[in-house]
């Protein structure tokens, strides 16, 4: 009989020492497949002292049993199931400036290193961390060994356009995540690979989307191109074509002075803070049936620009119009829940223009149809306590609000 540790486990008492080693989490390589199946040791597993070791040494051990000793001791984890082979390959050709840890076997930590150039990466890796560093050039052979890539970090770099090879990204076929915030890129890099769904290119120098560039990423569903120098004639119906299933856009602090056309009827979350946007063209949101959180802060807008009834789309949840011109509140729809107006020029508000519903202070109940307002802030106006009777009567729901 082997005597171990494993003995004194109260999950482990008469057990077989194969049953033993599984049921204290040890790394367990399968005779049928020959997997790593990582799970974390268990506290049972080292409860107990050098002094219940007995007759047998671990020398005596069959040559397995040692290894799964060893895993377990060590408290091995591996957090995605990766065969043997590949799992020893990755490691051996992790680069030397960078760090891949062994309980996460699939990642390699190049980040904060001075690096001038992409090192070879090893060719199982799914998540490649570059941030950070002095890269220039992405060149097309770069990341030619790791075709398995699903995420890639490159933000804090120094990649200009011209340094973003033609093919460079477009062979990684699993790709799904690219981030390139903070880099000097002046156009969104060209042949990026279908399977893509989240793209940041933040504060780059971005301002020109080249024709068809998104044609193909059907998967793409959140596009973020906040704090560049996009202008009106570069957002448009031609470059943001082929983004038929895009959720959210981020347009933020760029050098827009209208409305962005062509957006993709499936956009629900539109971010347009910092820019000079002016005006919005009456039933421009009937175009976006699907927007719900709707962000326009610090921008131009005043009450000339902005149809009363603009926003009266039943899918808009959250809409914010800080830092503005306004000197009327805009009709609220039924359906808004938190409206931001603080820091306009209003100077009054009433229940009768703003309201969606007749206001009737009869109605004691609410009904599907009642307006669903929780949140209203208006600091920062004209306005002066109280809020009109009729403004509490049509927002029955209202939970705060700054004044």
């Amino acid at each position: 009989m082997l005597y171990s540790r494993f003995n004194r486990c109260p999950r482990c008492r008469g057990k077989s020492n194969q049953q033993q080693y599984k049921s204290c989490g040890a790394a367990a390589l399968t005779k049928d497949n020959h997997h790593w199946r990582g799970n974390q040791t268990s506290p049972g597993c080292m409860q107990t002292s050098h002094t219940g070791w007995r007759s047998r040494s671990i020398t005596d051990m069959p040559l397995l049993l040692k290894l799964l000793f060893i895993f377990c001791l060590a408290g091995l984890v591996l957090s995605q199931d990766m065969p043997y082979e590949e799992y020893m390959a990755q490691i051996q050709a992790c680069p030397a400036v960078c760090r891949c840890p062994p309980n996460f076997p699939r990642a390699v930590y190049c980040d904060n290193k001075s690096l001038k150039s992409i090192p070879k990466v090893p060719p199982y890796t799914w998540y490649l961390y570059l941030q950070n560093n002095l890269i220039e050039v992405l060149t097309a052979d770069a990341l030619q060994n790791a075709t398995q890539l699903r995420w890639i970090n490159l933000n804090r770099n120094k990649i200009t356009s011209e340094g973003v090879e033609q093919g460079a990204l477009s062979a990684l076929s699993h790709l799904a995540h690219l981030y390139m915030d903070d880099n000097l890129l002046s156009s969104v890099p060209s042949t990026l690979p279908p399977t893509l769904e989240h793209l940041r290119l933040s504060r780059n120098r971005i301002s020109k989307i080249p024709a068809g560039v998104f044609i193909g990423l059907d998967k793409l569903n959140l596009l973020d191109l906040q704090g560049n120098k996009l202008m009106d004639d570069a957002v448009t119906e031609v470059s943001l074509k082929g983004l038929n299933n895009l959720v959210q856009i981020n347009l933020a602090k760029n050098q827009l002075s209208s409305m962005p056309l062509g957006l993709p009827p499936t956009t629900t979350q539109l971010f347009l803070d910092g820019n000079n946007i002016e005006k919005i063209p009456a039933g421009y949101f009937k175009g976006l049936p699907r927007v719900a959180f709707l962000r326009l802060n610090h921008n131009k807008l005043g009450s000339s620009g902005v149809p009363n009834d603009v926003f009266n789309v039943s899918s808009i949840l959250d809409l914010q119009l800080s830092h503005n011109q306004l000197t009327e509140v805009p009709l609220i729809p039924s359906g808004l829940e938190h409206l931001y107006l603080d820091h306009n020029k209003i100077k009054s508000v009433s229940g009768s223009s703003v309201c969606p519903v007749a206001v009737d202070d009869t109605v004691e109940t609410l009904n599907e149809s009642a307006p669903r307002l929780r949140y209203l802030r208006l600091d920062g106006n004209e306005i002066k306590p109280p809020i009109p009777r009729d403004v509490i009567l049509c927002f029955r729901q209202l939970r705060s609000i700054v004044i």
